[in-house]
């Protein structure tokens, strides 16, 4: 079987919600227990092991919050776009939810970016805050997961909102590339690509290695969220529909 058929394969067999509940039922509890360790590991190993940086020294710190959870929060989107395009194409009503609950999930996430970011910038560029082509298109990433949210609040016909907010993710997938390529295209105060660049990662072994730890832990978190939430978006659709046929009866 070619891997464009195991995809659909796959696509196809977790779409049934029955069958993507006793899936989640065994791994979300491997997802939380590995996550769980994982984030214990990290973070002794990045705070008590891992040595200051040679420039910021201890301030360097919070980049393995702060790293981490802006890669959940870009991982997170496109999640949201890949699973915003199997609804709009096999309508795969599980697919929506997927993105219904990464978008929530995925805002979280930025937030904490943008906070770890500039508790960060403070004492490193002497400002909270600059509109630089980094910190602004994650800002725009923030306000772009806050826009999807709002648009399925506001429109009563779930059907409708499902689309609408579908082809708004596609529309936004476009600040992806701009926040990945921000720092290449224009001159900001945000460092440029310190672990993924050509030549290889700058960052000393010694703090690359745990900050990679992390990013592993934050994204079993996020696998483990993810999961967790499903299974509540699919039992709330259930006790939804269970309500509207009983009131459909009296």
């Amino acid at each position: 079987m070619g891997k464009s058929k195991w995809g659909k394969y796959l696509i196809n067999f977790l779409a049934n919600p029955e069958r993507f509940m006793r899936f989640s039922k065994i791994a979300m509890p491997i997802f939380g227990v590995l996550a769980f360790v994982s984030l214990v590991i990290g973070y002794v190993w990045a705070l008590v092991y891992a040595p200051a940086d040679y420039q910021q020294m201890e301030t360097a710190r919070i980049m393995f919050i702060h790293v981490p959870s802006a890669w959940v929060a870009t991982g997170a989107y496109a999640m949201m776009a890949i699973a915003s395009i199997v609804f709009l194409v096999w309508r795969h009503n599980l697919a929506d939810s997927a993105a219904f609950v990464g978008a929530k999930i995925g805002a979280a996430f930025t937030a904490l970016c943008l906070i770890t970011g500039s508790i960060w910038g403070r004492p490193t560029w002497g400002t909270w805050w600059e509109w630089d082509g980094r910190l602004t298109s994650v800002l725009v990433l923030f306000f772009i997961y806050l826009g999807y949210l709002a648009l399925r609040g506001a429109i009563s016909d779930q059907t409708k909102a499902a689309k609408a907010a579908a082809i708004l993710s596609l529309v936004g997938s476009v600040n992806i590339v701009i926040i990945r390529y921000s720092v290449v295209w224009w001159n900001t105060l945000h460092q440029p690509a310190a672990v993924i660049r050509k030549g290889g990662s700058s960052l000393h072994p010694e703090l690359l290695k745990p900050l990679l730890f992390n990013g592993l832990a934050f994204m079993l978190f996020f696998g483990f969220l993810m999961l967790l939430n499903l299974r509540t978006e699919i039992i709330k659709k259930r006790i939804s529909a269970i309500e509207t046929r009983l009131y459909s009866e009296n």
